[in-house]
């Protein structure tokens, strides 16, 4: 075992003889103790690789965990070992257990615009047009599935109210539909192996004796039906360490309870708490406004961050006048700061409450001729062209998918109107059969045209034909391929983009997609196309490697910033409704808002500052807007405030005069 870890973490590692809750602080090295503690199950325990499962809920973050094992590891060690993230552990259970679920293999999985484009069909069938009620519905659906709430149980909980009772009707039609399309959604992923594992104990047997010893990343963010999965799965063996931080519960609005923390040692009453509170990321100060902070919400655990890095720089408040000096402002400091102390753009990260929050740093950044990278922009999943090639690809591995049907049937366009579409879906609903299937029947030509009908039946033979062939093919990836040379995708993006530029980039995220498929069949050839389809519905392109971005100036919201760091950080808009948000001021819901502060201010390394304007612009006119609350908790001896009212001395003024002719110079030399 490493000789780099702490007392603390030490002694997590090595308690293996109760459930184990590591309360893990911002920075404390926590991913450091789960992968010491798999090597040590692994090496001194005697623990079978393949008999321990590892879960967080990034893509990333497993990513990360998995390479960390690897060096403590050799491959015949680790063989077998399940690092993923709860979705994916879900989808493995799924996969393996289709017949006791009653699913047949290549199930598609819904994305959150599949939900959407069923709950307005089922809603519009039932109470006509849906309006902006559909959306609403997707999530209540994925909030009643977060909470391991049924459709029978969201009914008998209604008490008669009628908007929810026909809410939890269309929540039983759409689980209903679902199965028929042989699909699940994102939040089935979990809430179907733990339905099983509740119905069929024999299958729970089998799951508990694959996964003997459970470790659970980032447990404040766990949900009700993760943490009933976590339960089931140890069992009566109670081979668990959980790691998690009550201070860093910043998820409630998805359906993460930190509650769920304190309820262990209420189902796990033999429960060991190690607290992990040196920090091995901040100055002394930064962690001093932090405990500050976070010190005023109420607490299940008491721990308190120290370092050993040193006192470091005052916390920096900024007043500036308006949103517009504000951004021109936080670029300056940034220029100003570089210049003196020679570091790279990409150790400044600009974070922010909400996404809107963004336009004005992104214009002036490109004002001054500064790259950055917008974390939280279009997911790569949501380009219409990976939507198309994706849906190709569910209905050839499931040809029940009506939802993937309906959005290639004329894409490219073979000359089959919504029209027709519609009367075939008609003709399907009655014959109680699949869009794909009806294509097929000879009834069908009594609601089509014959040359309508043509067209289905040359379709669906080719889908037939394509499938075949991947499902023959040592190389599934080269069936894709052809798929894509058969429908002539390429020449049909450039004959519908905009402008030639628009027409290449699509075409360039298409063959990122296949590079993904390809890598992924190389590191797993035994997959089918199958397997690879459900694997890429839970992948997130967005979280990609630092590295791949360059030297850019980070930019994103305090959630997406949690789990990473920055050597520099500003903190901008910290005001009265918008830190905390105006939202949860109303519902009295300040501490989780205090929470996303503490995340921001743990976020920085070295230096941190705050801003806060006087006035915003709202609905055409100026708002006073006050400093946040949370500004008064900071420690004021920690802190130097500067901007509009605040002197500034000679030679800063110099200094910064210095930093943008040195950034001018920079443009116009275009280095």
């Amino acid at each position: 075992m490493s000789a780099n870890l702490n007392p603390a973490q030490t002694a997590a590692v090595r308690h293996i003889d109760t459930p184990l809750l590591v309360l893990a602080g911002a920075g404390s090295g926590k991913t450091r103790v789960i992968t010491q503690k798999i090597a040590y199950l692994i090496q001194e325990c005697g623990i079978d690789a393949r008999n321990i499962a590892a879960v967080t809920f990034t893509n990333k973050a497993a990513r990360e965990m998995k390479a960390r094992v690897g060096k403590l590891l050799d491959k015949q060690e680790s063989k077998g070992l399940r690092v993923s993230t709860f979705h994916t552990l879900g989808l493995d259970i799924i996969r393996q257990e289709l017949a006791a679920l009653g699913y047949k293999t290549g199930f598609s999985i819904y994305d959150d615009q599949d939900s959407l484009a069923l709950i307005k069909e089922l809603m519009r069938r039932a109470f006509g047009d849906p309006g902006d009620q559909a959306q609403q519905m997707v999530w209540r659906i994925s909030r009643w599935k977060s909470a391991f709430t049924t459709p029978e149980q969201a009914i008998q909980t209604a008490n008669g109210d009628a908007i929810t009772t026909a809410a939890a009707s269309i929540y039983g039609e759409y689980n209903r539909h679902l199965k028929t399309y042989n699909a699940v959604d994102f939040d089935d992923l979990i809430m179907m192996p733990v339905l099983l594992f509740r119905d069929q104990p024999e299958v729970l047997e089998r799951w508990q004796n694959r996964i003997r010893y459970l470790l659970v990343d980032e447990y404040q963010d766990t949900n009700a039906t993760q943490y009933e999965m976590v339960k089931l799965l140890v069992g009566v063996r109670q081979g668990l360490t959980v790691v998690g931080d009550d201070d860093q519960s910043i998820y409630a609005w998805r359906g993460a309870q930190p509650e769920n923390l304190s309820q262990l040692q209420t189902d796990f009453p033999r429960l060991k708490v190690v607290k992990l509170e040196q920090n091995y990321r901040s100055t002394s100060r930064i962690l001093r406004a932090a405990n500050t902070l976070i010190a005023n919400n109420t607490h299940m655990f008491e721990k308190k961050l120290w370092s050993e890095i040193g006192l470091g720089d005052p916390i920096r408040i900024i007043r500036t006048g308006d949103e517009e000096q504000e951004a021109g402002q936080v670029v300056s400091e940034l220029l100003h700061h570089k210049f003196n102390h020679r570091t790279q753009f990409r150790d400044y990260a600009i974070l922010y409450r909400g996404n809107h929050q963004s336009r004005l740093f992104e214009r002036m950044l490109r004002e001054h001729n500064i790259p950055y990278y917008l974390s939280g922009g279009t997911s790569f999943f949501a380009y219409g062209e990976i939507k198309d090639v994706m849906a190709y690809l569910r209905l050839l591995t499931n040809p029940d998918d009506d939802n993937a049907f309906l959005r290639i049937v004329n894409t490219p366009r073979r000359e089959i109107g919504p029209t027709s579409v519609e009367k075939l879906s008609q003709y399907a609903s009655s014959r109680g059969v699949s869009l794909f299937s009806a294509c097929s029947e000879m009834g069908l030509s009594q609601f089509v045209p014959q040359r309508v009908q043509e067209r289905l039946e040359e379709f669906a033979r080719w889908v037939a034909r394509t499938a075949e062939q991947a499902g023959q093919s040592e190389t599934p990836v080269s069936v894709v391929h052809q798929l894509l040379n058969d429908i002539n995708y390429e020449t049909w993006l450039m004959d519908t983009a905009k402008d030639e530029p628009a027409a290449l980039r699509k075409w360039e995220n298409v063959q990122e997609l296949l590079t993904w498929l390809g890598r992924m069949s190389n590191n797993d050839p035994q997959a089918k196309l199958a397997d690879l389809v459900a694997r890429l519905a839970l992948l997130d392109l967005l979280d990609r490697d630092d590295e791949e971005r360059g030297d850019c100036v980070h930019l994103m919201t305090l959630h997406a910033a949690k789990g990473l760091e920055f050597p520099h950080v500003f903190l901008v808009g910290v005001e009265e409704n918008i830190l905390p948000h105006r939202s949860s001021i109303e519902e009295e819901n300040i501490e989780e808002e205090r929470r996303l502060a503490y995340v921001g201010i743990t976020r920085a390394q070295k230096t941190l500052t705050i801003t806060f304007t006087s006035k915003r612009r709202r609905f055409g006119g100026d708002v006073d807007c006050d400093p946040s609350r949370f500004i008064d908790e900071l420690p004021k001896d920690d802190l130097e405030w500067s901007g509009q009212g605040i002197e500034v001395a000679p030679e800063e003024r110099q200094e910064r005069g210095q930093a943008h002719l040195a950034n001018l110079r920079s443009m116009l030399s275009g280095s």
